[in-house]
């Protein structure tokens, strides 16, 4: 077992910016434990085991779904959860965080787009054996309205401190970049899984990875807890 986590982390490196940024969010917490964000270290931990329930699922006998052997390595329904729920939670926090009452409606009908995405697509694919990536990519597209409406509303505000100092800011740096590309990447692998191996796509998926939690870490360091909103 332990020889196997040796390994997970050699292949899946950025598994350790995952327990980084999960320890800093703890250290951190005083922060913003009374704010919009106060279950991100949940989020957090939510990811790192996700992914590493994932791993073992594909490499490790012990961890499989199904005992059939043509499906045994199949770990994609962990993550079509995950990422339901990653984006239910960031929609949660813009809603939250965010006064406009016609951003917020906004926010609730692109909550609406995305469900019913999610449950159209249940009728096409199984998501025991297939991403729904093309709900993904809706969601991602509700996702990047709601940080949009979140900037538009903070520009129009006076603070006493720099956007630098917001917590808020840097998550919502991490998530657009990161769900601006990602979203193609993974509907593009859907269709031929051959050009993950053609196209360096797997490291550019790495390197967004890295930026994103990069983001958290360095928003989770230099943030104040009177200038998060």
């Amino acid at each position: 077992m332990f020889e196997e986590i040796l390994t997970y982390l050699k292949d899946q490196f950025f598994i350790i910016a995952y327990f980084i940024t999960w320890v800093v969010s703890v250290a951190t917490y005083r922060k913003y434990f009374d704010t919009a964000l106060k279950y991100f270290p949940i989020f957090i931990a939510y990811t790192f085991f996700t992914d590493l329930l994932g791993y073992f699922i594909k490499y490790n006998d012990n961890f499989q779904f199904f005992s059939d052997n043509r499906y045994s390595s199949l770990n994609i329904i962990i993550y079509n959860i995950y990422q339901l729920v990653a984006y239910l939670f960031f929609y949660w926090v813009y809603y939250r965080v965010i006064q406009s009452v016609r951003y917020r409606k906004m926010i609730r009908y692109g909550l609406a787009v995305t469900l019913t995405t999610y449950a159209i697509s249940l009728f096409f694919y199984n998501p025991f054996y297939k991403g729904l990536y093309i709900a993904e990519t809706v969601g991602s597209w509700v996702l990047l309205m709601c940080i949009v409406l979140y900037v538009l509303e903070k520009r129009k505000e006076e603070s006493a401190y720099p956007i630098v100092r917001n917590l808020l800011f840097w998550i919502s740096l991490g998530n657009f970049i990161f769900y601006l590309f990602t979203p193609y990447m993974f509907l593009l692998g859907s269709f031929d899984d051959k050009l993950w191996f053609k196209y360096p796509i797997q490291k550019a998926l790495f390197v967004l990875i890295a930026f994103m939690y990069g983001s958290y870490t360095l928003g989770l360091i230099l943030s104040r807890r009177k200038a998060f909103r």
